[in-house]
């Protein structure tokens, strides 16, 4: 049965409940202590974040779009230079792209896990491609082992974005593992409110293995000076505040738990919604974990949005994310793009529906939610 409070897309209230007592405590040592701008819980979190993703060095900016931004400055591209981006993701991926002048090139996904593969870059490669963004979508990680050979026979740099995989580990042939953002040249994530690891406002970071290359992702976020008023570099102002940084400290250590909780409930919409006619469950990659940002379905046919209004009758809420592919979108529409361009990109802007998914999740209510989407099904 529906319990009585109304179902959402992301509980945040009663994560923060559980967790009221640290995070209240590190809040108020942030305001007792007054350093809101680079204070200790900034500098404490880094480390911690880079402790977490064994990763040699965490840059925390502003949020998730300046994190990205900031990494293709780090990488001294240039306008005209192009960057290839999967046509099916959310525009922030190619947003700083077009601010820095540089060329976006949309790449089709894979229709199972939505994420790039090598063969599709390989597809819109050219003598003026410097950069490839993989965006590890929904929570688990693009293909990253044939990216990285192909991005090393080609001179290119790796930025992913891991803003919904934050967690998440890949794979690699050999069994090596390691952490969603740890694996390319730069890792770009955001702590947005409702990603996996998520403050009470904006923030970002970036994440990398090579010394100098976080130098200078340091150094451009901070104005472009590493000694203050000496500027070497153009840079932005781009900060984690104190107070942010605080409940990311907190919440951290419960990041593993989070993840657990997540897969808990996907597994649980699995047995539920696995075999219904006309309905596809998430797709989980062989050679990466899922840590569900998002539970995607894929309605086939028209139906996606029939389903939608008949969940939202019910009550439930559900997304599409996302409802255009970048090629299509105005602001970025070119004529070398036309519709069927990106065909499995397209289908699936026309197919995915994401139902309510955090890591607060009742048995009850996602058993209604799932007999609801049964119910649907059952009438047509």
């Amino acid at each position: 049965m529906i319990t009585q409070a109304p179902i959402q897309m992301v509980d945040l209230k009663t994560q923060y409940l559980r967790l009221k007592t640290d995070i209240d405590e590190a809040m108020q040592q942030v305001l007792l202590n007054g350093d809101f701008i680079n204070g200790s819980f900034v500098r404490q979190f880094q480390q911690d974040l880079a402790a977490f993703l064994d990763v040699e060095r965490v840059v925390t900016c502003a949020n998730g779009t300046d994190a990205l931004q900031l990494a293709m400055m780090a990488l001294d591209l240039k306008p005209g230079d192009e960057v290839i981006v999967p046509a099916f993701t959310y525009v922030a991926t190619a947003e700083v792209i077009a601010l820095l002048g540089l060329t976006p090139v949309w790449a089709d996904v894979d229709p199972d896990t939505f994420n790039l593969t090598a063969e599709n870059v390989q597809a819109v490669l050219t003598p003026r491609t410097k950069a490839i963004v993989p965006v590890h979508l929904f929570g688990q990680c693009a293909d990253m082992e044939p990216l990285l050979h192909l991005a090393s026979a080609n001179g290119l740099a790796i930025i992913e974005d891991t803003a919904q995989a934050i967690g998440s580990i890949y794979r690699f042939a050999d069994g090596t593992e390691r952490m969603a953002g740890t694996i390319g040249d730069i890792g770009c994530t955001s702590f947005f409110p409702s990603k996996n690891l998520g403050c009470y406002g904006d923030g970002g970071a970036l994440m990398t293995n090579d010394t100098g290359l976080g130098e200078r992702l340091r150094i451009v976020a901070n104005h472009g000076q590493r000694q203050k008023y000496i500027h070497e570099r153009v840079g932005v102002n781009s900060r984690l505040d104190t107070l942010q940084a605080a409940v990311l400290s907190v919440k951290l250590p419960h990041l593993p738990d989070f993840s657990r909780r997540r897969q808990e409930a996907a597994a649980r919409y699995d047995e539920w919604l696995g075999n219904v006619p006309g309905l596809r469950i998430p797709v989980r990659a062989a050679a990466s974990t899922h840590v569900f940002h998002q539970y995607t379905l894929k309605v086939e046919g028209d139906q996606r949005d029939a389903l939608k209004s008949h969940l939202q009758q019910a009550g439930i809420p559900a997304m599409v994310y996302y409802p255009m592919a970048m090629h299509q979108q105005p602001a970025y529409r070119r004529d070398e793009y036309p519709a069927g361009s990106f065909p499995v990109s397209e289908a699936l802007c026309r197919q995915v529906l994401s139902l309510p998914m955090h890591t607060e999740m009742d048995e009850a209510e996602q058993e209604y939610i799932a007999a609801k989407v049964i119910e649907f099904f059952n009438a047509e």
